[in-house]
């Protein structure tokens, strides 16, 4: 009878302790670094995301700048007697400095990483709000493997408008071409069943900066779970490029073994404070972890199969 106790005590922790592997959160690297235009938003981004993420089971982790922040480089300034002037000093000081300006956030050594195979390895999900170029070429070739082989990457607004003329725009869907408004607009819900779809009803309005997209970004690849509502805008208006209309706003894709999310909802502060959207968001990272079930098929051969 003591064995027998023994062995149902050793068993119940072993139970136990298959059940907290179970309901370990899943580590999520926000990566803001913003080479080009930084959007003010950013710093609110994570604000939320840290504050969110506990109860939706993530354990988040911000990347703010994810270049050499040791790097002496050489920038002109406005000296004293309002003469620019070129001086010294490193890229993290000088990226810290337009950081602040723009979000009121500092930009600290712990606030920075590399983004590579190694450390790619103690995240789960890699969520990009960039622009610019946050990584080098061998750095892109390290996280596109690892989606590929199953990891989880997700965008939200200029994260397409990040890493031009590389393989990266693969990975995000497509490429940001112009912004014709900023403004409310009405969504169309093209996949209701969606995890993404959460918050979102069909006919649903937000005030926001509307992207438009350049290749890659093709129905062919894509399944789109969100688009605007033309009937909500100016489709005419200076700057409009496709000729087809299509304006898409969030979509989905299998990547290898592994998923990509992307949304170009994001620019304004009151969306990311907005419920809809980050039920929105939350709903296209667990998908992209395979948390939550959600059709990937590309939406030009579910028209197909519909036709025929």
């Amino acid at each position: 009878m003591r064995c027998l106790g023994i062995l149902t005590a050793a068993l119940f922790v072993l139970s136990a302790a298959d059940g907290f592997a179970a309901d370990a959160p899943k580590r999520l690297l926000l990566v803001t670094h913003s080479a080009g235009f930084i959007h003010d938003s950013v710093g609110v981004a994570e604000e939320v995301l840290k504050g969110i993420g506990p109860k939706h089971g993530f354990a988040v982790t911000c990347y703010r700048f994810t270049n050499d922040p040791d790097a002496i480089i050489k920038v002109k300034r406005k000296g004293a007697d309002g003469k620019e002037e070129e001086v010294q000093t490193t890229a993290l000081a000088d990226y810290s400095r337009k950081f602040r300006e723009r979000t009121g956030v500092a930009v600290e050594k712990e606030n920075c990483g590399r983004i590579n195979a190694g450390t790619l390895k103690n995240f789960d999900c890699v969520l990009f709000f960039t622009t610019g170029n946050p990584l080098n070429k061998d750095e892109l070739k390290d996280l596109m493997n690892w989606v590929r082989d199953g990891g989880a990457f997700a965008g939200t607004h200029c994260g397409s408008d990040t890493l031009y003329n590389t393989p990266y725009g693969e990975l995000v869907g497509g490429y940001f071409d112009g912004h014709p408004w900023h403004q409310k607009i009405r969504l169309k819900l093209e996949d209701p069943a969606h995890p993404a779809a959460k918050g979102f009803p069909n006919g649903s309005e937000i005030t926001d900066e509307i992207y438009q997209f350049r290749e890659p970004y093709s129905r062919d690849r894509l399944h789109i779970i969100l688009s605007v509502d033309n009937s909500s805008i100016d489709i005419n208006k200076n700057g409009v490029k496709r000729a087809d209309k299509d304006f898409a706003v969030a979509w989905c894709q299998q990547f290898g073994k592994g998923r990509s999310f992307y949304t170009s909802l994001g620019h304004r502060k009151e969306v990311w404070k907005d419920p809809r959207f980050q039920d929105h968001l939350i709903g296209g990272l667990k998908w992209a972890l395979g948390q939550a079930q959600g059709d990937a098929t590309p939406s030009a051969m579910l028209k197909k199969i519909g036709a025929d």
